[in-house]
C-alpha cells in the first residue's frame, strides 16, 4: 500500500521526519505503516460508537485512518508541541473532505500519564510511544476509569515491547484476546505483530 497515496486519499501529511525526542522516556515519532493498519482492521472491528485513544499519536495517522475506516470517535494524545500542531493541521485538511468527522476527532497536547481518561474511552492504541514506567501509569489510569465506569476495554499494541506484555499479563486483569502477525515480516522480526488485550470492567 503506497504511503503517499493513502495520505493523499485522507488529505493529510503523516510521513516520518528526522526529528528526535527530547525526552529519554518518550520515543521519537514513527507512524504505523498503512499496510499494517489495513491488516489490523481486516481482523479487528471497531464500531461507530467506540471511542479510540492513540497515545503518542504524532501527526495523527492512526486517528484519521481509524475514523475513515470505522467512523469511530478518535482522540490523539501527543506531548510534542510540534507534532501536535501538525496533527491539528491535518485535522483541518481531513475535515474539509469529511465535515461530519469534525466532532469525532480531537487532539490533546499532553503527557500521556496526565491525560484524563474519558468515561467513554474504550480502545487504546500504543506503538511503543514511551517507556514501560509511563505505560504502567497510563494503564493504571485506564483501569481506574473502568472501575468507576464499567465497560469493555481493549488495549492494542503494535510492535509490542516485552515489558508492556509482561505488565499486562502479570499485573492486570487484561487477557490476550488476539494476536495478528504481519505476513512477510513476522518471520524476520517476531515483534511485527499486533496484540489485542481485553478487559470487561
Amino acid at each position: 500500500m503506497d504511503e503517499k497515496y493513502m495520505d493523499g486519499l485522507l488529505n493529510i501529511k503523516t510521513d516520518a521526519d528526522h526529528s528526535f525526542s527530547d525526552s529519554i522516556q518518550y520515543h521519537r515519532y514513527e507512524p504505523t505503516p498503512y499496510e499494517t493498519l489495513q491488516l489490523l482492521f481486516e481482523q479487528y472491528e471497531m464500531k461507530e460508537t467506540d471511542h479510540v485513544v492513540d497515545f503518542g499519536c504524532g501527526k495523527g495517522r492512526f486517528v484519521f485512518y481509524a475514523n475513515y475506516y470505522w467512523n469511530a470517535f478518535c482522540s490523539g494524545v501527543e506531548r510534542d508541541e510540534y507534532l501536535f500542531n501538525k496533527a491539528m493541521e491535518n485535522k483541518e485538511r481531513y475535515v474539509k473532505k469529511r465535515r461530519k468527522s469534525k466532532e469525532k476527532i480531537q487532539f490533546f497536547c499532553s503527557l500521556a500519564e496526565e491525560y484524563k481518561i474519558d468515561q467513554l474511552d474504550n480502545i487504546f492504541y500504543f506503538f511503543n510511544p514511551f517507556t514501560s514506567e509511563i505505560f504502567i501509569k497510563v494503564i493504571n489510569r485506564i483501569l481506574d476509569s473502568a472501575q468507576k465506569n464499567p465497560r469493555r476495554i481493549d488495549i492494542l499494541l503494535y510492535y509490542p515491547h516485552e515489558d508492556y506484555i509482561y505488565f499486562l499479563s502479570r499485573n492486570t486483569p487484561f487477557h490476550l484476546e488476539k494476536e495478528i502477525r504481519i505476513p512477510g515480516h513476522y518471520i524476520k522480526d517476531l515483534n511485527e505483530r499486533f496484540l489485542i488485550y481485553r478487559f470487561f470492567g
